[in-house]
């Protein structure tokens, strides 16, 4: 898969990942074997089934949880887009984001390929990451891609900009508008996904926060927004002033894509938090979601950057296992 930028169908019935999970009938449960570790409420310290749910609205509705696909990126360049997709929808994941199109050594595959296989195993594409180059030299293509996969949405994890000072956003932000323009003319949603680099302040007026230059000077019926909400918190943290949920609420129809991506509170971090599976962090995610009174309409997806490597004990290291497990505490999410 290409790097990443990091430096709706029905939902299904429960029975099906009940069944699935018990009789260990999926194509990638079996071949994986144990590998996939503890899942759900078994992990340690995480229960979120468990809780009393009588009364209350799931926050992220079953027909609304996605994964970005660079989370378990070194499956799919080892497993291939149909093991993955089979494994993902045994989960109950219901939508996907892309971070590239190929699959490693596996093989060559096409978009055309791709949108079969979604198909076969009830995933639907909501969006894609690429690079702004591609979007500045290959956009064309790029809105074909997006309309053979059938998603609504293509965007980036790229800054607006590498030029990190107010001229350099009121730039971006025009040519921004002028792919957003584009975009929309195809069909289409353009957006750009956050990190923390954005909520810096500019380096001459330190009264000015370049996020805000970037939101207030792109047309918000042409380009919109997806919240990595643990990037939006280490912005909190290392440039502090501002809430991020308070953007959403300022205009919600400009952020259809939310990345619901964990953090352990560490306070011998520089970023303030550590990427840890969804549940075993210290994100206020119930709070900031039961905010949204438009929870619901935006596309929920679970990120964990470095889901290969890090596992909660005594689960092993899977990306995966991370996912199964960040799946349920995202389905138990209660407001």
């Amino acid at each position: 898969m290409s790097t990443h930028q990091h430096d709706s169908i029905p939902a299904r019935p429960m029975s099906r990942r009940s069944l699935m999970k018990a009789l260990g009938a999926s194509t990638v449960a079996v071949g994986l074997g144990t590998a996939l570790g503890a899942s759900g409420a078994s992990a340690a310290g995480l229960a979120p089934a468990a809780a009393p749910t009588t009364g209350r609205t799931r926050l992220v509705p079953a027909n609304r949880i996605g994964i970005q696909l660079f989370t378990i990126r070194d499956k799919v360049s080892s497993l291939g887009f149909r093991a993955v997709f089979e494994e993902l929808g045994r989960i109950g994941y219901a939508e996907v984001e892309f971070a590239g199109y190929t699959q490693g050594n596996v093989g060559a595959i096409t978009p055309a390929e791709i949108r079969t296989l979604l198909d076969d195993n009830g995933l639907k594409a909501v969006g894609s990451h690429v690079s702004t180059q591609l979007l500045r030299t290959d956009l064309a293509n790029q809105i074909d891609i997006a309309h053979t996969l059938g998603m609504p949405h293509l965007g980036t994890g790229n800054a607006p900009t590498g030029t990190a000072t107010k001229e350099g956003y009121l730039a971006a932000a025009e040519e921004w508008n002028g792919w957003g323009e584009q975009v929309k003319a195809a069909g289409l949603k353009l957006y750009q996904h956050n990190h923390d680099g954005e909520f810096r302040f500019d380096p001459v007026d330190p009264s000015v926060r370049l996020y805000d230059v970037f939101y207030d000077n792109t047309d918000p019926d042409l380009v919109y927004l997806e919240m990595d909400i643990y990037w939006a918190y280490v912005g909190q943290h290392k440039y502090p002033g501002f809430e991020p949920v308070d953007y959403i609420l300022r205009n919600p129809r400009r952020y259809p894509l939310l990345h619901l991506k964990d953090g352990k509170a560490n306070e011998a971090s520089a970023n303030g938090y550590d990427i840890i599976e969804f549940g075993a962090g210290d994100l206020p995610y119930q709070q900031f979601l039961s905010q949204l009174r438009t929870r619901g309409q935006h596309f929920g997806l679970y990120e964990q950057d470095n889901a290969a490597s890090v596992a909660v004990p005594p689960n092993p290291l899977n990306s995966l296992g991370n996912a199964d497990r960040s799946y349920d505490a995202i389905a138990g999410l209660r407001g």
